[in-house]
């Protein structure tokens, strides 16, 4: 095998449609664009959304509400998550990553109160709900808050 007797395999290439070549190969005279109309002069084509003079779904349905710049989305974790982790250990947003309880470590990281702890560790969050701060501190663990 040399480079100048590469060949694609049987079958895996077609020839390319010519189009406009005469009234014999079958793709002459209007050249598969029909007769006549928008669609088969040149440079004619209809912009997406374009319903033909109709107004258009986009600027019928109303606008609705908005997205605040400075909006801080949180990754959540509930307390009773927080017994996979063994006794004693720091409990952060990398810990939590590793564990597989949050996808990223870029969003700041809020510890709620659903469920029970039965385990202590030093947990470090940047919030914490009321909730999640009494069980936490009643299990004999310990909060740290940053932001």
């Amino acid at each position: 095998m040399e480079l100048n007797n590469l060949r694609p395999s049987v079958g895996s290439t077609k020839n390319r449609k010519r189009i406009g070549r005469g009234t014999g190969s079958g793709h002459g005279k209007t050249a598969t664009k029909g007769h006549k109309g928008q669609k088969a002069r040149s440079g004619g084509s209809i912009k997406a959304g374009f319903e033909g003079g109709q107004m258009p779904l986009q600027r019928r349905l109303p606008k609705r509400g908005f997205t605040p710049i400075d909006r801080v989305v949180f990754s959540l974790v509930n307390i009773k998550q927080l017994d996979l982790f063994e006794v004693g250990t720091i409990v952060n947003a990398s810990s939590l990553v590793a564990m597989g309880l949050i996808k990223s470590d870029r969003n700041p990281v809020k510890i709620l109160g659903n469920g029970e702890i039965t385990k202590s560790f030093k947990v470090i969050a940047n919030k914490f709900s009321q909730t999640a701060k009494d069980k936490i501190i009643a299990a004999g663990g310990s909060i740290e808050e940053t932001l």
